[in-house]
This record gives structure tokens, C-alpha cells and sequence, in this order.
């Protein structure tokens, strides 16, 4: 399946977003909407396994978009049951615009009954463990590493079900957050360095998983906590919500580019507001790399908050220069040559009369490729912009993700292979900025900057050091950095 929009591969993508509901009448519907809400975490497709106790387990599983499928009452009505979870996805590993058998939730039947899995991250050894997998019997039906999950569960022998998930998950390296289910439990993990999200809400007598808590709000679910890092909660009608800490407990390594970028404004991570957090990276973004100019205005629309903050710290106007076209779908145009070459102009559009004569502030919330960058500053001058100043509210983006973001190879990162300046030639704009690395941790809530030490954020995608070594990747010849370095 083709990207959303003509520039989507010059931003760097989640993998997916999960949610599980038990406790509640057609939780399949309420899995739909919160799915619905976490679709800026994956775009590619969708899939829900329910389970009612007299009809067993049932799953649909599309390619597209949920409002495409999850609002046919024929689709929904074959999902019954007070039980179920759901997964969106964008792809990082797996081929791209893969099979249906790729789509997540996966589902295995053991000795003591099936469960269902959805898996948020990436597996950095699920080469490895596919390999000993085959050797050993399992027969894989997917290509994605999150299946590797199913057949170690299989092979465990461990009581049940939740004890299997542990076993397995004790094997596995990287980045998951996880909602699994059985016949009867709704499951939640997260890795031991909390890479991902994932929170636990309520509604009425059910409970609800989440990677965001915008997706609660959706539902009209309150939210409840956080899941901890390296910790899996078990629920059930019976016995409610009990918590567990299988591995062996580590400083957590959240992912820093969820505040940045892939978490929606209008949730809450690690108590902060998102929205606030980006407005917060503005002004530390002006006060690190102020200039002269007559307007500030973002790329829509995810460099909006921290256009905002920079206007309110630098004092220069607010404005909209850019519009974004709300309705580029995927099915708009067949996407002949002529209409490639219209690119960014699908999507957005510039306000002349705002423009022309100022001297303009872009704000965005990153460089990947830079091809993106280029073309809006090529709308910017030809709508009579007399200067073009980009901000960009992350540090550069110069080594690739390997826990759940679908990254370019890193020789295709701007950042990885041009200084600042190189890049600001490059882009052929008046000034290009980035904010620092401490002033993001500043801005993130870590007043004294970032502890070189020992990291309390993931930021390897800018800083290169790598919380879990992503053995699969060494072995096909990625580089690390060096330690002295």
C-alpha cells in the first residue's frame, strides 16, 4: 500500500498503536474507536480479536485505514464478546505493504487455550530467534519479528498463558510494549527500559490498555496510570488488576521523540501534557536560536505547539503561513508523474497575502531526508517570503531508530552525512537551527539538561548511543558508534 500523502517517507513513522478492552459490552466497538484515535501511529492497517464465551475467539484484520472498516456493522457483528484488543500498524519490520497474514493481532491456540497478541516496538534479535524457531519445528506464517513472540510462548512450558508471555518475553531483546488476551485476561507489558507506551484506564467495571491516553478519552474511559517499565499486569473479571515485575529491573529509556513527535498533542506521558512539552521545546528553541523576522509559523501540523512556544517566547506573530489540506487521502488522484511532481502541494498549501514581503520562521519537528524542507521553502519564496528561517524543535536526526520507527538507512539521514551549515546550504535557506540535545531534556522536564552518564530518555536517533545493542542489524553490518566518540 502506497503512503498516505506524497512526502511521507521524509518523516520518520511509529510502528503502531495497540489497545485491548475487557469488561464491557461489544468491547470490539470500543476497541475500534480507540484504535480510531491511536491512527497517527499507524496508517497501513488494522486488525481486533474479540472473544464472547459462547461464540470463542473472532478476528478481522484490513488493510486501510479504520473508519474504512471498523464502522461496518457486517465486520462488527462478526466480532462479539466483552473481551478483545486491536492493533494499527505501519510497518518497520516486514516488508512494506505486506500480506493480511502480517497484520497484527497475532493469535496462537496452546494446550490450555489460544490467546491473542499486539505488539508495539521492535524485536532486535528476531532474526536470531526466527532462525532457532525454524531449527526447531515452528512454522512461521508472517514476516514480522513480533510473531517470534507466539511461537516461544508455544514452546514454553510454563502453567499458563501469562507465564508463557513472561518466559518468552525474557528472551527477547529490544523494544515492546504488549496487549495480549485469553479467554478470560487482558494483558499489558512493557519492556524493562519502558522504550513505548502503553497506560491503564477504566471504564465503569471494565478495563482498558492503551498506548496513549488520548485513545481513553475517546471511550469516555478515565485514565488510571501508567504501565512501569518492565512490568505486566494481568486483568480479569475475578480478580481485577494485578501487577507482576518479571525481569530484573533497569533505569528506564523512554523514547525522548514521543514528546517530540509521534504521541498526538492531546495526551499525557509521564504526567505531561504533550501539547505543553512541544510549546515548551518552542521557547527553548527561540531562546537557543533567536533571529530577526516578521512572522513564526509551523509546518503543519506537527511543528504547531512548538510554533507557538517560539512565538510566545521570541515576541514575533504567530501565523498560519502554511494551510494544510484536511481531505489528501490515500485514493485521491492516481498518482501520475505530473502529479508527483506537484509533491508537498497536495497537502499544503501557503497563504500569499500572510507571506509575501515577511521575513518567515518555519517551525517543523524534524529533518529526515530533508526533501520535504526543500519544497516548502520553495513554496515560501515563491509566494514573496523575503527570508525563510527554519527551527527545528529536535536535535539533527543522524542515526536510525531500531525500537518501533521506521527509520531511513542511515546514509540517507541529512544529519548523518552534513554539519548544520552543510544542511542549511543544502536546504539553500537564511538560517537553519536546530534545538540542542540538552535544551530538548530541558524541555522535556529534566532542568539540568541530559545526564551524559547515563540517559534518562532514549535518544539514539540523535545522539547514537543504542540502550539495547540491535544484535540483528550488527550482523548485516551496521556500524556503532564508537564509545570514545
Amino acid at each position: 500500500m502506497p503512503p498516505a500523502h506524497p512526502f511521507d517517507d521524509d518523516k520518520l513513522h511509529e510502528e503502531c498503536g495497540i489497545f485491548g478492552v475487557t469488561g464491557v459490552q461489544d468491547a470490539a466497538n470500543f476497541v475500534a474507536l480507540g484504535l480510531h484515535a491511536l491512527q497517527h501511529r499507524g496508517q497501513e492497517a488494522g486488525g481486533i480479536v474479540t472473544h464472547d464465551p459462547e461464540q470463542g475467539f473472532n478476528s478481522a484484520r484490513r488493510f486501510g485505514y479504520v473508519r474504512d472498516n471498523f464502522t461496518s456493522t457486517d465486520i462488527m457483528e462478526t466480532l462479539p464478546g466483552p473481551l478483545a484488543i486491536g492493533h494499527v500498524r505501519y510497518s518497520t519490520a516486514g516488508a512494506k505493504g505486506a500480506a493480511i497474514r502480517d497484520v497484527q493481532p497475532f493469535f496462537g491456540e496452546f494446550a490450555m487455550g489460544g490467546a491473542a497478541i499486539a505488539h508495539n516496538g521492535n524485536i532486535t534479535n528476531a532474526d536470531a530467534l526466527r532462525r532457532e524457531l525454524i531449527e526447531r519445528g515452528s512454522i512461521f506464517q508472517s514476516s514480522s519479528d513480533s510473531e517470534c513472540i507466539i511461537h516461544l510462548m508455544a514452546r514454553s512450558l510454563q502453567r499458563n498463558i501469562p507465564e508463557r508471555m513472561e518466559d518468552a518475553l525474557r528472551r527477547v531483546e529490544g523494544a515492546f510494549s504488549i496487549v495480549a488476551m485469553t479467554r478470560t485476561k487482558l494483558i499489558g507489558v512493557r519492556d524493562p527500559l519502558g522504550v513505548r507506551p502503553l497506560v491503564l484506564g477504566q471504564i465503569g467495571d471494565g478495563w482498558v490498555l492503551s498506548s496513549e491516553t488520548c485513545a481513553l478519552d475517546i471511550i469516555g474511559a478515565d485514565f488510571v496510570r501508567e504501565i512501569e517499565p518492565g512490568e505486566m499486569v494481568v486483568i480479569s473479571p475475578d480478580t481485577g488488576v494485578e501487577s507482576l515485575f518479571p525481569f530484573r529491573r533497569q533505569k528506564p529509556r523512554f523514547c525522548i521523540f514521543e514528546h517530540v513527535y509521534f504521541s498526538r498533542p492531546d495526551s499525557i506521558l509521564g504526567g505531561r501534557s504533550v501539547y505543553e512539552t512541544r510549546a515548551a521545546i518552542g521557547r527553548e528553541l527561540a531562546k537557543e536560536n533567536p533571529v530577526d523576522a516578521d512572522l513564526v509559523c509551523p509546518v503543519p501540523d506537527s511543528g504547531t505547539p512548538a510554533a507557538i512556544g517560539f512565538s510566545q517566547e521570541s515576541g514575533i506573530p504567530y501565523a498560519m503561513g502554511i494551510i494544510r489540506n484536511q481531505y489528501m487521502g490515500r485514493t485521491f488522484i492516481e498518482p501520475t508523474e505530473q502529479i508527483r511532481n506537484m509533491g508537498v502541494r497536495l497537502k499544503l498549501n501557503v497563504n500569499r497575502a500572510l507571506i509575501r514581503g515577511k521575513r518567515v520562521i518555519l517551525v517543523d519537528d524534524s529533518v529526515v531526508r530533508g526533501t520535504t524542507s526543500r519544497k516548502i521553502k520553495e513554496m515560501i519564496l515563491d509566494a514573496g517570503a523575503k527570508e525563510v528561517h527554519f527551527r527545528i524543535a529536535s536535535p539533527p536526526t543522524a542515526w536510525p531508530c531500531f525500537y518501533g520507527v521506521d527509520t531511513p538507512q542511515r546514509e540517507k539521514l541529512l544529519a548523518a552525512t552534513m554539519s548544520e551549515d552543510e544542511m542549511r546550504d543544502h536546504l539553500a535557506v537564511d538560517s537553519l537551527k536546530f534545538i540542542s540535545l540538552d535544551g530538548l531534556y530541558r524541555a522535556v522536564g529534566e532542568a539540568s539538561g541530559r545526564n551524559s552518564s547515563c540517559p534518562q530518555y532514549c535518544d539514539a536517533c540523535f545522539s547514537g548511543e543504542y540502550p539495547v545493542k540491535p544484535a540483528d542489524m550488527i550482523e548485516k553490518g551496521f556500524e556503532m558508534k564508537p564509545a570514545a566518540e
